[in-house]
């Protein structure tokens, strides 16, 4: 058996460096010709049912906006019901036929339940599930007071969305619908100060790329992954801790559009903006070189500063976790 493997050691990396050398050029002639049609008969969204979670601000708020401009019910869920309400009014400004509210916290079991049951209860179905909500902490690991502490930072970013995404499975697989993932770059490019974020996003994002394959033809799934976006949670501190500093900011506003055009495509995966997945490149083909790289970056970053609690989005104000 160890031959077996000492053999496809040696010849398995030279037949793959052929194959890609044929099949690269089809493959992004196929890509090409694909985005052109999608791009000239997206899908329409007018009258479809959307759940978008984490609404209340930032990227959901505005991804609220795009998909009313197209005509599309909605159901915003958030923590903060004053919040959603001014979305929600804005929405229907837009053109959005129909918006509900509905105050609820993905971390929570029998909130996910319920905000997809009263979507139903309410629309008579869903077609489109935006899982938003994230939670986050800034700090270094080896700072970290109380590991617990942190543990919301995968109940909101991984289990939130896996909860939601199971209690809607059914009325998705009913209209063959769609669920968005709004994970982040952080999930295969790791920078410093965000360890627990980048691990939830990374196991989101391979909990999801299962499951589109599990759930292959019936539902797909868009996997977005957005670099430094304009948001509340792009404070100089947070740029400056995680050594972001040179990196341009995306538009909010710009973001929630490109997703949108992305999801009416039915794109598997977004990058936004999509210069940085020539650096998801530089990750898989330059990895030595990376990491040296990004522990510099680490080292000149180091502090021992009170580590800051961020949420994205909406969920809830941020906060300060003082060390003991």
């Amino acid at each position: 058996m160890d031959q077996i493997h000492k053999f496809l050691n040696i010849v398995f990396p030279i037949v793959s460096f052929f194959l890609f050398i044929f099949i690269l050029p089809g493959l992004s002639l196929y890509r090409m010709l694909r985005f052109c049609i999608t791009s000239l008969f997206p899908e329409n969204l007018a009258g479809k049912v959307i759940i978008i979670t984490g609404a209340s601000a930032g990227i959901g708020e505005h991804l609220a906006y795009e998909y009313a401009k197209h005509g599309a019910r909605l159901a915003l869920v958030a923590r903060r019901e004053e919040a959603l309400a001014v979305v929600a009014g804005k929405a229907k400004e837009m053109g959005s036929p129909e918006v509900i509210v509905i105050k609820a916290d993905v971390s929570k079991v029998e909130d996910c339940k319920r905000f997809v049951d009263e979507t139903i209860n309410h629309f008579g179905g869903l077609d489109c599930l935006v899982n938003n909500a994230g939670v986050g902490t800034l700090g270094l690991f080896e700072d970290q007071q109380c590991i617990a502490d942190h543990t919301s930072v995968m109940d909101v970013n991984f289990w939130g969305s896996v909860n939601a995404t199971h209690f809607a499975l059914p009325h998705l697989r009913k209209n063959k619908g769609r669920i968005v993932v709004i994970g982040s770059c952080g999930a295969w490019f790791n920078t410093p100060q965000v360890s627990i974020y980048n691990a939830s996003k990374a196991a989101q994002q391979s909990f999801f790329e299962t499951l589109r394959i599990e759930l292959a033809p019936d539902i797909g799934v868009t996997i977005v992954t957005p670099g430094l976006i304009d948001t509340q949670l792009a404070t100089d501190q947070f740029i400056q801790k995680t050594k972001l500093n040179v990196t341009p900011l995306v538009s909010v506003e710009g973001c929630a559009k490109a997703i949108v055009n992305s999801v009416r495509r039915g794109d598997e995966y977004l990058t936004e903006p999509q210069w940085m997945r020539t650096i998801f490149l530089w990750v898989m083909l330059l990895s030595e070189l990376m990491n040296v790289a990004r522990r510099v970056f680490a080292k000149e970053g180091k502090s021992r500063l009170q580590n800051q609690e961020f949420r994205s989005n909406d969920l809830v104000q941020p906060l300060i976790l003082k060390r003991d």
